[in-house]
């Protein structure tokens, strides 16, 4: 089973990140389901998202838990029943969760030249012009998509927009961590946010 990447961040917060490589039958083999969970596969139309929810499923396994140890609030937030924070992402062939005590957001992405046309959905796309060409602001972009919807996760307020409210700090590539703030309400809160870059993939994770 291709478990692709373990990072162990402190004793409680751990990101897994799967490669989907397998069949949806060949996943579905080892792992528990609720009966939820095997409604929700028979209503995907689309065979990779079937894999990309299955693999997730062994990710929980790895990391100790099963299908029935997780749940959702009423906002569609996951979480697990012994009350471990979790956050669940899911791109084409790769699959990611982080879990901590505290609450966490992770977001994974495929670095494509799409994201120049809805950039100024959620940056101002000027700055980033002084980049040296069109695939470095790809890539910087998708870091900061990624940062933007692994905060989005995991501050869980329908109500945040991500050009408006969620102020990613500018950093360098090298840097792989940088600082952002969710403006809301009147309220200004501070995270950590990390980022990776993998076979043309993108990862970030937010941390409080």
């Amino acid at each position: 089973m291709p478990l692709y990447k373990t990072i162990t961040i402190n004793p409680q917060t751990k990101v897994l990140i799967w490669k989907i490589e397998e069949s949806s039958e060949e996943l579905l083999k080892e792992i528990q389901l609720t009966e939820n969970s095997r409604f929700r596969i028979s209503k995907m139309l689309s065979d990779i998202h079937k894999r990309g929810f299955l693999s997730v499923r062994h990710l929980l396994k790895k990391a100790g838990y099963t299908d029935i140890d997780l749940i959702y609030n009423e906002d569609g937030k996951p979480d697990l029943k012994d009350g471990t924070c979790i956050s669940i992402t899911h791109s084409h062939e790769f699959s990611g969760i982080i879990i901590s005590k505290n609450e966490v957001g992770i977001d994974i992405e495929k670095q494509r030249d799409k994201i120049l046309r809805i950039a100024n959905k959620f940056t101002p796309l000027k700055e980033y012009r002084t980049l040296a060409n069109d695939q470095a602001i790809i890539q910087k972009l998708t870091i900061v998509w990624c940062a933007k919807e692994a905060l989005y996760k995991l501050y869980a307020n329908k109500g945040v927009s991500f050009l408006h409210h969620i102020d990613v700090k500018d950093f360098q590539f090298d840097d792989l961590e940088t600082t952002a703030e969710i403006i809301f309400n009147g309220t200004i809160n501070s995270y950590q946010v990390h980022f990776f870059e993998f076979e043309q993939f993108t990862c970030a994770y937010a941390l409080c």
